[in-house]
């Protein structure tokens, strides 16, 4: 296996890493929408579709990787179309960027006793809000895939020009065998012919 080839199958694995906890948390959340009626955003449901097609090119494309990489330059093609869709679904979800999900709060007071002095302060623990760290966690793996996708895109045209001067070696190759064995075979009734002439 080429380096380009090599290099396209990891980056998939890694899209693949990325866009399951992906697909799965914007799931979680277009459900919620459903269970109490109610229409998902737009800015939830573009990151969760684009997601769920991009698990499933990723999938099929990493499995039947002998086939693909004769269709290679369809390949690069449609990555570069998930990159376009990627940077998409990023940009209407852009606001969640700014969010702060988790804050400190109070939870109590406590008092040391040393003998001679005494410590006292307050407890605090972290509060993370689960819809927004959802979100968060999302868009950064949203943003990830641009640039995965990006490379797979250049390593899916680095195995269409492998494969492509693959085939060019191969034909020139069987050409020259086929002329060579042709030129064999005429030889021995060039010879014939000859001698038949001189007799």
């Amino acid at each position: 296996m080429s380096f380009s080839g090599f290099s396209f199958i990891f980056w998939r694995l890694m899209e693949l890493l990325t866009l399951i906890p992906t697909m799965g948390m914007m799931a979680w959340v277009v459900h919620n929408f459903d269970s109490i009626n109610q229409r998902t955003p737009t800015d939830f449901l573009v990151l969760f579709i684009v997601s769920v097609l991009a698990v499933a090119w990723a999938l099929g494309t990493l499995f039947l990787y002998s086939r693909a990489k004769h269709s290679a330059g369809f390949v690069s093609f449609v990555d570069l179309l998930f990159v376009g869709a990627f940077i998409g679904a990023v940009y209407e979800l852009r606001w969640i960027a700014k969010a702060n999900c988790s804050t400190w709060r109070p939870s109590g007071t406590y008092t040391t006793d040393f003998g001679l002095f005494t410590i006292s302060g307050n407890k605090y623990h972290l509060d993370t809000n689960k819809w927004c760290a959802i979100l968060k966690a999302s868009f950064a793996f949203g943003i990830m895939n641009c640039i995965f996708f990006f490379l797979t895109f250049i390593f899916a045209l680095l195995v269409h020009r492998h494969d492509s001067s693959e085939r060019v070696v191969k034909t020139t190759h069987t050409t020259r065998r086929r002329s060579h064995h042709g030129h064999r075979s005429r030889s021995p009734r060039h010879s014939h012919h000859s001698r038949r002439s001189y007799v």
